[in-house]
């Protein structure tokens, strides 16, 4: 069945995506074609009131990039840094899949 998808991602990373450069804790920085998005979400406030926030993620091809961990960092080309705080699983078994990652900006 994943054959059928096998080349998606990548297809999908170069329309809809952008260079990113990929920074981790340790090693050499490396651009990845690859989506950032920042998406609204409605969370409950401190006094339960509903709060609209951006929530920041990155979707990169299974086969262009692995080993990112919490606490590596990605550089848009506007300049803003994001840290990386935990993968999201996509339940997709292409090789080429695109892993998901929850973001926060580094102030």
């Amino acid at each position: 069945m994943s054959s059928l998808f096998e080349g998606m991602a990548g297809m999908l990373g170069d329309v809809f995506g952008a260079p990113v450069t990929y920074q981790p804790k340790s090693g050499a920085a490396v651009v990845v074609q690859s989506i950032f998005r920042e998406e609204p979400i409605t969370i409950t406030g401190e006094h339960g009131q509903d709060v609209l926030i951006e929530a920041p993620s990155w979707r990169v091809p299974r086969d262009l990039l692995s080993g990112v961990k919490r606490g590596d960092q990605i550089a848009l080309a506007d300049g803003r840094v994001f840290q990386v705080l935990a993968q999201i699983g996509t339940g997709s078994p292409a090789s080429d899949a695109f892993v998901l990652y929850e973001l926060e900006p580094v102030s």
